[in-house]
């Protein structure tokens, strides 16, 4: 039912948050003993799921990345590289065309994100937990490599096993627990902005990011059937047709993984080979997401832009080229892609829990869009990969 989507409840908690919080400071009720203790109750609660999501993202980030590389093992080589490649090379393009998007059009647009008034209520939290991670972000993914690699190339599957269990729970905790308060902590962020007077500034920047992001996916979108169209020599833009079964059931499901056997029958349909589309379709699922990284690259570009904070592309690329590998951590769960990917950010450009919060906020309200997308690109290089597959079949067949 589409009142039980994640879209849905997060659009109703943003609402609920700007009622409240904008009436109380219409009304002249900010400073109200009773308003006050709720926005402090809300603080207390962001502050506690705050302080869990930065304990949950190593874990997540470790036990998604590593399976998926040990996944990897008694796959066919050549096609393996060729999907890898094609797939890191695809969503490395995606970012670097946001990021050159975004400069060129959220300057003009996005709000100046106002910091909250000293001489109002801070709304401050009645206490605070902290959860110190078991693991740096960049330590959990250099060990997810590490184990993932290794773990590909061992018979044993006993390590295997634990690194999977442990993937599993995480999943559970973010499907159970994470994403069903995500909309009760984006209420309470929404909030503490219209009481204190800055709901405007940031409506306006997730208004610009939020239809540049759209744009984007689409145009990007284009642009891989019309590579496929060139490396296949005929039109693939047909395909679309087709590729419209995937796309819509990604809307709902949220999550590219859950659409791969919608996104096989596609591939069928669309003439790809089934040894092709049995292998890349699955693989491209789990490295493959442009839509992700578009919404991510833009979204933060747009935030540091309203926080007045520099947003050179010297500083962007390393975080492009990382988004390409913690995006394997991504497919599992509905807003998986900011939840794997929020450490990077905060670690590269120091986000605080404000912005954090608004990240997250951002990156689901488009999160079935950017499924989409990223299900949607899939066919395009599964039609690339099956015509280099089937050159390399000539050729060696000319060799013998």
């Amino acid at each position: 039912m589409k009142h039980h989507t994640l879209l849905f409840r997060l659009a109703a908690a943003i609402l609920f948050g700007i009622a409240v919080g904008g009436g109380a400071a219409a009304l002249g009720l900010a400073e109200h003993t009773a308003f006050v203790w709720l926005a402090r109750a809300a603080a207390t609660f962001t502050a506690l799921f705050s302080s869990f999501l930065n304990f949950i993202i190593p874990l997540l980030i470790f036990s998604f990345i590593a399976v998926g590389l040990a996944d990897l093992r008694g796959t066919a080589g050549r096609m393996a590289g060729v999907t890898l490649a094609l797939a890191y090379v695809s969503t490395i393009l995606a970012g670097a065309a946001a990021y050159a998007a975004g400069m060129a059009v959220l300057p003009h647009f996005v709000g100046t994100l106002a910091a909250p008034d000293t001489s109002q209520t801070a709304y401050e939290a009645f206490f605070t937990i902290e959860f110190p991670p078991l693991l740096g972000v960049m330590s959990a993914l250099v060990l997810a490599f590490v184990l993932g690699i290794g773990m590909a190339a061992l018979p044993g599957r006993s390590l295997f096993g634990a690194v999977s269990d442990l993937r599993d729970i995480v999943a559970k905790v973010l499907d159970r627990i994470v994403i069903p308060l995500i909309p009760f902590h984006v209420a309470g962020i929404f909030l503490t902005i219209a009481a204190q007077g800055r709901l405007l500034s940031v409506l306006q920047t997730f208004a610009a990011a939020f239809v540049l992001i759209l744009v984007l996916q689409i145009a990007f979108l284009l642009l891989e059937y019309g590579a496929a169209s060139l490396i296949c020599r005929k039109n693939q833009f047909k395909t679309l047709k087709n590729a419209l079964a995937p796309y819509l059931t990604a809307l709902g499901t949220q999550s590219s993984a859950a659409t791969i056997p919608v996104s096989l029958t596609c591939a069928y349909e669309n003439g790809i080979s089934r040894d092709v589309a049995d292998f890349c379709i699955p693989l491209c699922a789990t490295i493959h997401l442009i839509g992700d990284t578009i919404a991510l690259v833009t979204g933060t570009l747009a935030l540091l832009l309203a926080g007045g904070q520099e947003a050179a592309f010297g500083a962007f690329l390393p975080f492009i080229l990382m988004l390409g590998v913690t995006m394997i951590a991504a497919p599992g769960v509905p807003g998986g892609g900011v939840m794997s990917a929020l450490g990077l950010i905060t670690s590269m450009f120091g986000f605080d829990a404000h912005l954090q919060q608004l990240i997250i906020a951002l990156h689901l309200a488009q999160d079935s869009f950017g499924t989409a997308a990223n299900v949607t690109g899939d066919q395009a290089l599964a039609m690339i990969v099956d015509r280099l597959e089937q050159a390399a079949a000539r050729r060696r067949e000319k060799g013998r």
